[in-house]
């Protein structure tokens, strides 16, 4: 694994910005942005991703990373969820949706992975620091 010095070098918190921004510029405009319920909650879920990421990298151990990295995982189906109901509500099309859950499924895998990582890991304290 390549060293990690902060949360920035973390590709699970890379590709939850990314999705950040997408969900921020899908819900700019259009139905969903006069929507203040779901937009918000979509936009405060997509941001707790990125934010369990980062607070989990500043605990002291792979063992609370990991809760948090969980945490993360949930707030992605959350979002998923929420792409959902835009689907369905006409607020988003097939193509962004289908987007938008892709982008998604690869921020949960690499969640995922990371926690598989740090629990497989036989190493007691911070390895990629």
């Amino acid at each position: 694994m390549a060293s990690i010095n902060r949360f920035e070098d973390i590709e699970a918190w890379k590709k939850a910005r990314e999705l950040a921004r997408a969900v921020y510029k899908m819900s700019a405009t259009g139905p969903l942005a006069r929507d203040f319920g779901l937009r918000d909650q979509m936009r405060r879920a997509v941001v707790s991703v990125m934010s369990n990421i980062a607070e989990g990298f500043g605990r002291s151990g792979d063992q609370e990373f990991s809760q948090f990295l969980s945490i993360a995982k949930g707030s992605v189906a959350e979002v998923k969820a929420q792409f959902y109901v835009a689907l369905d509500t006409g607020y988003l099309n097939q193509l962004t949706f289908d987007q938008l859950y892709m982008l998604a499924s690869e921020t949960e895998k690499l969640l995922a992975g990371f926690m598989l990582y740090l629990h497989q890991s036989t190493f007691k304290g911070r390895k990629y620091k």
